[in-house]
Formats: structure tokens, C-alpha cells, sequence
């Protein structure tokens, strides 16, 4: 089955740190652009960045300056660092991948696909 294992999640005090890790598994990361999603309840899914195959990196407003993602091919493996964590972080973290670009990550359409079963991330106040 083609899809991301995500890993790293936990609870966390608010201003702490989390480094979430998503590596695929049954195909190579070398032709995708990978993002990484979050899903808090009662709301839709959201993009919080990606990172094309050129290894350009592109994060939310909300958590632009908090948040880093990157990519290791040769580890098949992608990263988000998160700082400064708050509250409202809190939500299932999910990986996905699309051809290339890092086209229509932000409200999670385009073609994202083998989507993992996500890793629950909990900030408390």
C-alpha cells in the first residue's frame, strides 16, 4: 500500500517544540512535493507546508516564522520542525504527496495522494 508513515507527535505545553517525521512507504519521494496537513476537530483539513522537488519550502501564515519543513531524499524522509507551538496547532499532522509543485497545498486539494494515518499533535494551554 502507497502511503506516508508520520511519527513524532505528542502533547506539549504551549511555546514548547515538536519535530514531526513522515517517510513514504512503497515509493520514493525523489518526483513529489510533500506537504504536511493538519486536521483539528470539527474542521477541514489544512495545509501547513510543502516543499517541492526543488527542496523550496512554502508554510502557512499561521505558522510562517514557527514552523520549518524540509526534506532529506537520501533518509526518504521529510520533516516539520515546529516552535513556539500554541493551542490552536493542535490536531491529527498528516504527509501527503503531489506531482512537483506545492500547487493548492493550502486547502489541501489539488492531487495530494497516499495520504498517512496521521499523528496527533496536542499543545495545552
Amino acid at each position: 500500500q502507497l502511503q506516508f508513515v508520520e511519527y513524532g507527535g505528542g502533547l506539549v505545553e504551549s511555546g514548547g517544540s515538536l519535530r514531526l517525521s513522515c517517510a513514504p512507504s512503497g515509493f520514493r519521494l525523489d518526483t513529489y512535493a510533500i506537504g504536511w496537513f493538519r486536521q483539528a476537530p470539527g474542521k477541514d483539513t489544512e495545509g501547513v507546508a510543502c516543499i517541492n522537488v526543488e527542496g523550496v519550502p512554502y508554510h502557512a501564515d499561521s505558522v510562517r516564522g514557527r514552523f520549518r519543513i524540509s526534506r532529506d531524499n537520501s533518509k526518504r524522509a521529510v520533516y516539520l520542525q515546529m516552535n513556539s507551538l500554541k493551542p490552536e496547532d493542535t490536531g491529527a499532522y498528516f504527509c501527503a504527496a503531489q506531482f512537483q509543485l506545492c500547487s493548492d497545498y493550502l486547502t489541501a486539494k489539488g492531487h495530494f495522494i497516499n495520504w498517512g494515518q496521521g499523528t496527533q499533535v496536542t499543545v495545552s494551554s
